[in-house]
């Protein structure tokens, strides 16, 4: 393989490795239940993530949020899912977030995760 043939090809591996999470919209589904009852200063945050992606995932991180009315994040929580899930396959999760005045509604996301190259964020 000639040199510049080489550069391009490192050149794609490392742009290909460098593509950030949010292009990987609809890789993950996450479903979640929140109980704001059984501790008055917390919100347990129940559910699975499903990889939905075309391949395995490993370290994969959720943050979960309360927001306000307008969506504004009054305070958050991250946890840790797996070290590895399979193309198809589901994990459980836990994770608390703070009650806080205001808060309306809560949300979770897949916040971090590493698939072929390198570490991934949304």
């Amino acid at each position: 393989m000639t040199a510049p043939r080489l550069a391009l090809g490192l050149l794609a591996m490392l742009l290909l490795a460098a593509v950030p999470a949010g292009a990987q919209r609809g890789a993950f589904r996450v479903t979640y239940d929140v109980d704001t009852k059984s501790r008055p200063d917390q919100a347990r945050i129940s559910g699975r993530v499903y990889n939905d992606s075309e391949g395995e995932v490993y370290d994969v991180s959720v943050t979960a949020e309360a927001l306000d009315r307008r969506g504004k994040v009054l305070a958050s929580g991250v946890s840790f899912v797996d070290s590895r899930i399979g193309r198809g396959d589901n994990r459980p999760f836990t994770a608390a977030v703070p009650v806080v005045p205001g808060a309306a509604r809560y949300r979770v996301e897949v916040t971090s995760f590493r698939g072929g190259f390198g570490s991934q964020s949304p």
